[in-house]
């Protein structure tokens, strides 16, 4: 029986891919991330932006389950982060941070995290992702002797070859030359249409917008913006964001 107040239509919805409910994270006393909430689902794509120090990486850390929150709870396809690895196995992360191993190859490290996510076939599955991120030339090169673009495009693939329903991306474009960010974009389109759930934390706001569903500003651990990328004017975003920020300043 259908409860009160809530449609056939409604009950049909399917379940968004990440629900973050009141997550905070506190430092020696102050908190980086305080009482954030959203959800997006299958296909969406939240652009964040902030100013250096608002929390928007101690966010995406939370989300990727590599902090555990002070407060508040945060689910991906259902599961907690807190329960382990069948939330954190759903989420890919593209930090600052390649974090990629020199001294392997970029195959090596792409499949290796292939076999670490369980892929029926990492051979394959890495051999696509980098060739989505137009490396596969450089497969065989060790990481050490990649320039720092072409480790961003093998960090990308990396992040991306397990095929996560929840991709975190930290300034994804930095680094990364024309044809690496052509491919970026491509990555990102294909992983939408495939039903994940992007959120990504840029600096420059056309390249944000153009992506997002929805947009978000963070200021002082908060999310003190929250919208559907259809309400946003971005002929005034510009002007808005900065007078935003520089309350503090």
């Amino acid at each position: 029986m259908a409860r009160q107040g809530i449609s056939d239509l409604e009950q049909l919805a399917p379940p968004p891919v990440v629900v973050a409910r009141g997550l905070s994270r506190v430092f020696g006393g102050r908190k980086a991330v305080d009482g954030v909430s959203f959800s997006l689902h299958a296909g969406e794509c939240l652009a964040l932006f902030g100013p250096n120090g608002a929390g928007k990486t101690t966010l995406l850390r939370l989300l990727a389950g590599l902090l555990t929150p002070s407060a508040g709870a945060c689910f991906v396809g259902g599961a907690s982060l807190r329960d382990g690895s069948l939330a954190r196995g759903q989420v890919g992360l593209v930090s600052h941070a390649s974090m990629l191993y020199s001294a392997l190859s970029a195959r090596e490290n792409v499949e290796f995290a292939a076999r670490m996510y369980g892929m029926p076939n990492p051979v394959l599955a890495a051999r696509d992702a980098l060739d989505s991120m137009r490396v596969l030339d450089r497969a065989e090169t060790p990481v050490r002797a990649l320039s720092r673009g072409l480790q961003q495009r093998v960090s990308i693939a990396r992040a991306i070859v397990h095929v996560p329903r929840l991709l975190l991306c930290d300034e994804p474009y930095t680094g990364l030359d024309e044809m690496g960010s052509a491919a970026l974009t491509a990555a990102l389109a294909e992983r939408r249409a495939s039903g994940a759930a992007l959120l990504l934390v840029t600096h420059n706001l056309s390249e944000g917008l153009a992506l997002a569903t929805h947009a978000a500003i963070m200021r002082r651990g908060k999310l003190a913006r929250y919208e559907s990328r259809s309400e946003v004017d971005a002929s005034t975003y510009a002007s808005e964001y900065r007078e935003l920020v520089t309350l503090d300043a």
